[in-house]
């Protein structure tokens, strides 16, 4: 601990300091709104307003306003309809019947064939849909009737309906190679003008609320924003320092959300040292979670046991997280053959973001003190990650966002699913996991399922492909302006769909 303060303390003040002067500076700068316009501030900007593409975070979160989807999830992740209530005819049929008639921003009725077309658009190999691996096996999909859609599966998929939770397109749409800069949908909300990379302005149906996405990628500017009052709202994307300082604020209200991402270190299992499960464990206990979490993360985190939130149908609320034990770590470290006359020398990827890189740091400086050395290599985010998918690797930290269903065990752990056909991107092999997994994939009963879950769950804490961290807060900001507004677990925009007044 003694080591890790003084790299967190200082920083935070100067920043404190730093942010107060550069506040003084831009006093009287900058243009207040004036209308009713609701001006919600976005770290990144959406990589596609189309479903069939929307595979960023923000992305999607759009998405859910502007188009109705077939399923969605309940507090626990169970799917629900949504659209359409269903049916599970056989193991491999599926049907699906629309509940209303629900309309698009153009007043057509959205009709089973538009539900058709969409999803045979993801499926279609040429148009590259990020979505498709996750469902390609779906064999067929056909309309049966204006309100009914059968979908024909490859392989018995319990858990079918929560993976289909796109928006649904106007069948002409979805039958396009992409969309226009106002596409068309049946959400809660639609675009009033077109979009670009800066902003995207939508409007609530219901009663012309409208609700300003403004792209501000500089986080002490978008602070500074909502302080001066140009933006009302934001969501994420804060340093848990800055996060702090703005709750201290005159007009600022920070409130926090527990968050489903999902931080880890994963590892090289197939070469090197980082294939050796001693040195993995070794690893794991020499991390001092609660310590990061109080000190950096300001507990805008939870510590993490398993992939899966506890909240969740298939968490495991019981399962213990490694423990920090130096001690531990070293003699497993000697177990594997190092020592100070031998020591274990890595390498750790991470992106060139600057809490990124801080993180890494801290966890450099606590591996230190158990006897590893470990190098840091940054990079810009599209070089990071394509060396994960190409396993050019032998540590590496990430996140996952936006976990809802667990076939994310088959994605990152099945044997099967190295990438390009998944996400098993340390090449982890276990016949263990890849039968327990099959076993929860093909049980017949939710209480069947959650037990193979929860045994899975306890062996991957055993074999560590992945060394869990935390899971990470979701923050909402909200200036002097705006009152009302709340996300879920899962940081969706949903808030929006309800009243969120504006003071005058």
């Amino acid at each position: 601990m003694s080591s890790l303060l003084p790299s967190l303390t200082l920083p935070t003040k100067r920043w404190s300091l730093w942010c107060a002067a550069l506040a003084l500076l831009l006093l009287g700068c900058g243009q207040k709104p004036t209308d009713e316009t609701l001006r919600f501030g976005l770290a990144t900007a959406p990589a596609s307003l189309d479903p069939r593409f929307a595979s960023d975070a923000n992305a999607a979160r759009l998405c859910r306003l502007l188009y109705a989807t077939l399923v969605d999830f309940d507090v626990h992740f169970r799917p629900v309809p949504a659209l359409a209530d269903w049916a599970r005819l056989s193991p491999l049929h599926y049907r699906f019947r629309l509940r209303e008639a629900r309309r698009f921003d153009d007043g057509t009725v959205l009709r089973a064939d538009d539900v058709v077309a969409t999803y045979q658009a993801i499926l279609d190999p040429a148009r590259g849909s990020p979505l498709r691996s996750a469902l390609a096996h779906i064999a067929q999909v056909e309309a049966v009737d204006l309100m009914t859609i059968d979908f024909h599966l490859t392989r018995s998929d319990p858990l079918f309906p929560g993976l289909l939770t796109v928006g649904i397109l106007r069948a002409r749409d979805a039958r396009l190679l992409t969309l226009s800069q106002q596409p068309i949908g049946s959400g809660n909300f639609r675009l009033y003008a077109p979009f670009d990379t800066n902003r995207v302005p939508l409007e609530r149906r219901r009663d012309g609320q409208r609700v300003d996405f403004i792209v501000v990628p500089n986080e002490s500017t978008r602070a500074l924003k909502l302080l001066r009052g140009e933006l009302d709202l934001a969501q994420g994307g804060f340093a848990p320092e800055l996060t702090d300082w703005l709750s201290h604020q005159l007009g600022i209200t920070v409130t926090r959300y527990p968050g489903t991402v999902f931080s880890y270190l994963g590892f090289n299992l197939a070469d090197g040292p980082t294939a050796n499960p001693l040195v993995r464990g070794a690893i794991a206990r020499a991390i001092d979670r609660e310590q990061i979490l109080k000190f950096v993360f300001r507990q805008y985190a939870r510590v993490a046991n398993t992939i899966l939130v506890p909240e969740h149908w298939a968490g495991n609320p019981d399962l213990k997280p490694v423990s920090f034990d130096p001690r531990a770590a070293r003699a497993l470290l000697t177990q594997a053959g190092y020592g100070p006359n031998n020591p274990l020398r890595l390498s750790y990827k991470t992106s060139n973001d600057y809490f990124r890189r801080r993180l890494a740091t801290i966890l450099q400086d606590q591996l230190r003190h158990v006897g590893i050395e470990l190098a840091i290599q940054t990079y810009d985010w599209g070089t990071f990650y394509g060396d994960i998918k190409e396993g050019r690797f032998q540590m590496y930290g990430l996140s996952w966002v936006g976990l809802q269903l667990p076939d994310i065990f088959r994605q990152a752990f099945h044997s099967t699913a190295a990438p390009p056909h998944g996400a098993n991107r340390g090449r982890y092999q276990s016949q263990v996991i890849d039968r327990l997994i099959e076993q929860a994939e093909a049980a017949s009963t939710e209480l069947a399922r959650v037990a193979l879950y929860r045994e899975i769950e306890t062996q991957l804490l055993v074999d560590l492909p992945y060394v869990p961290l935390w899971f990470e807060d979701s923050v909402v900001v909200q200036g002097a302006r705006v009152g009302g507004y709340d996300t879920d677990l899962e940081g969706h925009f949903d808030g929006l769909n309800k009243t969120v007044h504006l003071r005058r």
